[in-house]
């Protein structure tokens, strides 16, 4: 059974994009109408594929007039992001908010706070040089990975230091406040609307804890949180996302510096990723993906660990809230 699904690779991750289309417009139409009692959905755009195919989602699944799309940069976005949320907000006809959270993240000192860490590690950072946080690759080698930051100064050097756990964790902690105050931004203009907030992560962020503990892990519906990233683009190509943002490579897009995904997080091209997840969750054993994955059985087994690891560091962040005994739950 596995030889035939390996056989036919190029087909394993294929949906038919019609269907799929339907079926998740007539989810949102139940959730949010029905389940959640809602008139309409807010969400986030990113000028990236994920927010783009879940906007196009919701307008196929409760019209225009019903999405409400929110552009939401700091000091640290790409102005691209800003163009691109506006594009396609224009190219499917719903209303766009610009909401600037600089302000309110200046406030909290997430940037101070961010800036002393990298600081501790690079002792001729100042405030406005420019930096990013990265990860080995992880096919290089089977020993233990650590983050390093990658600093740009003013002075044209390019330092790059090895982060000790608190200093990383320290960044971590001060960047997330940048989701979590977008999604303060969300719900206030879900609540005055009576929406509901849609959650874009795709399967792989979803599955690997991609995402922020009641930031942008904060969602009433996730829509496309099943879909592996290479059927994201299938949908994307089907709902007629523009190709400026078809053709762009996934982003953070929360450091200074410009960073993928693959290296601060996912080590790996996606596409070869969304393949190696796909065997772990159909028992497809390493040799018989690897070829077709471009990698060898060793490198498979070394995906598929690292995959059980970070389901294992991120559990936490699927978790309710820990109660002493059952309570029970309104309509439960």
């Amino acid at each position: 059974m596995f030889a035939t699904l390996v056989a036919n690779q190029a087909d394993l991750l294929q949906i038919d994009p019609a269907l799929e289309t339907e079926r998740i417009a007539s989810a949102i139409r139940e959730q949010v109408g029905q389940t959640l009692r809602r008139k309409g959905v807010v969400l986030g755009l990113s000028g990236g594929i994920d927010s783009s195919v879940a906007a196009a989602l919701c307008v196929r699944a409760l019209g225009p007039k019903r999405v409400l799309g929110l552009l939401m940069p700091e000091h640290d976005s790409s102005s691209d992001s800003e163009c691109l949320g506006r594009l396609l907000a224009e190219h499917y006809d719903i209303e766009c908010l610009l909401e600037n959270i600089g302000p309110t993240l200046d406030a909290s000192g997430c940037y101070q706070r961010r800036d002393a860490a990298v600081r501790s590690v690079v002792p001729d950072f100042q405030a406005g040089d420019k930096f990013k946080v990265v990860l080995p690759a992880l096919l290089d080698s089977g020993a233990y990975r650590i983050h390093y930051v990658v600093a740009q100064l003013a002075d044209g050097r390019q330092i790059r230091a090895r982060l000790p756990l608190d200093a990383y964790q320290t960044i971590v902690a001060a960047t997330n406040f940048k989701q979590r105050v977008r999604k303060l931004v969300e719900y206030f203009h879900a609540d005055r609307l009576r929406y509901a907030v849609v959650g874009t992560p795709n399967r792989l962020e979803y599955d690997q804890g991609f995402f922020v503990k009641n930031g942008d892990g904060a969602a009433d519906i996730k829509p496309i949180a099943h879909l592996y990233k290479s059927q994201v683009y299938q949908l994307a190509d089907y709902l007629d996302v523009p190709e400026v943002i078809r053709r762009r490579p996934p982003t953070t897009d929360t450091y200074s510096l410009e960073q993928s995904q693959e290296e601060f997080f996912f080590s790996l091209p996606l596409r070869k990723l969304d393949l190696c997840l796909f065997a772990k969750n159909n028992e497809i054993p390493p040799d018989e993906i690897a070829d077709e994955v471009g990698l060898t059985p060793e490198q498979v087994v070394r995906v598929f660990d690292d995959i059980d690891a970070k389901r294992a560091a991120t559990e936490y962040l699927h978790l309710k809230p820990l109660l002493v005994e059952p309570v029970p739950e309104v309509g439960g």
